[in-house]
């Protein structure tokens, strides 16, 4: 009886075993079951083709000389990845631009009093790294954009010199006016620095590497270590892209050897004040004739000194005089044709030129774009064809200004919005953690995608290992759970500072920025030790990462180009724009609350005396408490999306039930139609307040952060600057935009229901 009793459960535990394992891998976003386990084979196929030392190459050939914008050898690595294109079998051509590039031809930075010091401005070669003594193809140690200047003044130091430190040292009773700032990099983009200086009167800026951020401080210095060198500089441009990316003569159109430019004198985008950058060995000398009031204890550095403000009785001389000359730009496209859908676009760009050498920034990402496009090619000779139309763009001029990229996507603007599905950009890439932002309505895809890239290093996938890095990095309990349940790992939001921001900011593509980082940190950035021999001492040494780079986003590509429908997800991008309202909200309660403190310190008589003792301060007035604002127009907006969202995914969860995609030819092709186009909805032609040329109403970069983002941009920074009808204005904006995504997104629920 035991015996058949036995085997009784031993058949039924077969039978239950037999119900439950036909194939349980979940269906990919956008496809039935039959062509998820296609596409599967193919990635599979596709991800075993990238080699490392195919990586080590291209990186070897493309960073063995300075490449930046109009050099030899930066058309010599044009002709050679044209080469290595066409060797492949793919369609590939350049695009031409003619862009304004400055490059230098004076520049002094000197104290004159109380001592005289004249700073270096030229990083000095190494004998062990033998491409860091290539001086005359090197770009001198600059800030691009600079206005031409010729002035001496006090020096002050102003921090990190974003708008939280002017009110510092106004609360000090410090002014800026008439005077040269020095400041110290990172908090913000370099080109804010001089930027919000010359809104203080200031007349010029310096800008140093200080060790505590990126030296000494964090860890060896290069060669011994990874970290930057006394003599390392940051070069950089100080364009004021907030305002719009691209070449300054030709704001919003390609610039094509026709095009109608702007007289230098017209152009915007330009400093006003002279800027040049120097290294913490140049910054030393500055900084220790600086007497006044010691620094806050925020703003100390780690120069193993007193650290003053000023101003005096340090003096500068600071001069800058630039060759203004245009140069032209080489974009490498390459195009592989869709078999089902071409007239929808994927497309995956990185761009290639450098401030220097650049190992690094950009060919870390630019070899990793390289061997996706041979791992296709091999792919193509195999059988495999996109069913969308898959463009792969190396970009030229990005340093300066994201200048081959904007200049394209300006020229291609109208196509672009009638076509273009989804931007995938890299731009450097080391080792460590997935680092991921873009379009949320692309972040359910996303994840994914990375549950099936298993990291190189750790026996999980990329998506857990980041998941396990975001609740290590959790401030609090309730957001280490939040991560711990919540089905997909978030996304940041992506503000500007490479070749997404054209796609996403102004033409309203959905975009996502990858790359690998954490691990392999230095201080490198925009200096002549970008280069080989760092990076395979330093970073990614085996380039085991740079084939997980490939990997990750040659997923994405293949994913996106051969989904039946655009597997674009509104859930979570509901649930962030209830994060992003919820900000909003916070942030209006905290100024409030702000100000009726300051008000009553203000009455209680507490203030700080000025710096010079023979000044009379005078306290600033009280402020009136910000108003009230009408949260309801985005709050209605915000719960319409989250009920058209969850309709969405009703209607598309019913559609592919029992693993089939019931869907018609028509109706997948109205549909992926308005999929097309739901990025486009949260854009607005006026644009935002003051910067027509930024479109998009949730994502931006900020004014005074250049890079960093500010989500419901129009409403928070009307909130941050106190613009209260202003802000009043923005919400409504902001929600309208919201309402069309709600409603195209219901539209394409009733495409489905209606199948």
């Amino acid at each position: 009886m035991r015996r058949c009793a036995t085997l009784l459960s031993l058949l039924l535990a077969s039978l239950l075993l037999l119900a439950t394992t036909p194939d349980e891998t979940p269906l990919l976003t956008g496809y039935s079951a039959a062509s998820s386990r296609g596409e599967r084979e193919w990635e599979g196929k596709f991800r075993a083709i990238p080699t490392q030392q195919n990586l080590r190459d291209y990186m070897q050939r493309l960073s063995a000389r300075p490449h930046h914008v109009g050099s030899p050898y930066d058309k010599d690595n044009a002709d050679w990845i044209m080469s290595r294109l066409k060797e492949w079998g793919l369609d590939a051509h350049i695009e031409n631009f003619d862009v304004l590039f400055p490059t230098p031809k004076v520049r002094v930075v000197e104290l004159v009093e109380p001592i005289r010091f004249a700073a270096q401005l030229q990083e000095p070669a190494l004998a062990i790294d033998p491409t860091s003594n290539q001086q005359s193809e090197q770009l001198p140690t600059y800030n691009a954009y600079s206005i031409d200047g010729d002035v001496t003044a006090p020096l002050v130091y102003v921090n990190y010199g974003i708008p939280e430190d002017y009110e510092q040292l106004d609360r000090m009773g410090i002014s800026v006016k008439g005077a040269i700032v020095i400041a110290r990099y990172l908090h913000s983009w370099r080109g804010i620095k001089p930027k919000v200086a010359a809104e203080h009167g200031a007349i010029g800026c310096i800008i140093y590497s200080d060790p505590s951020d990126d030296g000494y401080f964090q860890g060896d210095v290069f060669p011994q270590g990874a970290w930057r060198p006394r003599g390392g500089v940051q070069r950089g441009s100080v364009m004021d892209m907030p305002l719009y990316p691209g070449d300054p003569l030709t704001p919003g159109v390609g610039a094509t050897k026709d095009a109608k430019r702007l007289a230098l004198k017209d152009v915007k985008t330009i400093t006003r004040i002279p800027v040049l950058p120097i290294s913490y060995g140049d910054a030393q000398p500055l900084l220790l004739a600086l007497r006044g009031p010691v620094a806050p204890d925020g703003w100390r550095g780690a120069l193993g000194q007193t650290y003053h403000v000023g101003p005096g009785p340090a003096k500068v001389h600071l001069r800058v005089e630039s060759n203004w000359d245009i140069k032209t730009l080489n974009d490498i496209i390459v195009k592989i044709p869709g078999s089902t859908y071409p007239d929808e676009w994927v497309i995956r760009g990185n761009h290639y030129d450098a401030w220097v050498n650049g190992a690094e920034d950009p060919i870390s990402g630019a070899n990793a774009l390289l061997e996706e496009a041979r791992s296709l090619a091999e792919m193509l000779k195999q059988g495999w064809r996109p069913k969308r139309t898959i463009i792969y763009c190396l970009w030229d001029g990005e340093e300066p200004g994201l200048l081959g990229s904007t200049e394209w996507a300006e020229e291609h603007a109208a196509d672009l919005r009638q076509h273009a599905a989804a931007y995938i950009n890299t731009d450097s890439n080391g080792r460590g953690f997935l680092s991921a932002q873009g379009s949320h309505t692309l972040e359910k895809f996303l994840n994914g995608v990375t549950r099936e890239i298993q990291d190189p290093e750790k026996n999980l996938s990329v998506a857990r290992r980041r998941q396990l890095k975001q609740i290590a990095d959790a401030k609090s309990d309730e957001e280490r759970q939040e991560i711990r349940k919540r089905a997909d790992f978030r996304i940041s939001a992506l503000g500007s500072g490479s070749d997404y921001t054209v796609f996403l900011d102004h033409l309203g593509i959905a975009s996502m920025n990858l790359g690998y980082t954490g691990e392999s940190d230095g201080g490198i950035y925009h200096s002549i030790y970008d280069d080989f021999y760092w990076y395979t001492h330093f970073s990614d040494t085996d380039f085991s990462y740079g084939r997980a780079l490939a990997q990750t986003v040659g997923t994405t590509v293949l994913r996106l180009a051969d989904a039946d429908v655009l597997p674009y997800d509104f859930t979570d991008l509901a649930d962030t724009i209830h994060r992003y309202v919820a900000e909003l909200e916070k942030l209006l309660k905290d100024k409030q609350e702000e100000v009726r403190e300051r008000n009553q310190e203000l009455e209680e008589g507490v203030f700080t005396a000025t710096a010079d003792p023979k000044q009379t301060y005078v306290p600033p007035p009280m402020e009136e408490v910000p108003p009230h604002l009408n949260f309801a127009p985005l709050e209605n907006a915000r719960d319409a999306l989250t009920r058209s969202a969850e309709r969405y995914e009703k209607a598309f969860d019913q559609a592919t039930k029992n693993g089939d995609l019931a869907l018609s030819q028509a109706t997948i092709r109205s549909l992926n139609a308005e999929l097309l186009q739901s990025e486009r909805k949260l854009t607005s032609t006026e644009g935002l307040p003051g910067r027509p040329w930024f479109q998009h109403m949730i994502y931006a970069p900020g004014q005074y952060t250049g890079y960093g983002v500010k989500t419901i941009p129009g409403v928070r920074e009307a909130i941050e600057q106190k613009k209260w009808r202003e802000a009043d204005d923005q919400i409504v904006r902001a929600a309208a935009v919201l309402q069309d995504e709600a409603a195209l997104i219901d539209s394409a629920a009733q495409t489905l229901e209606k199948k």
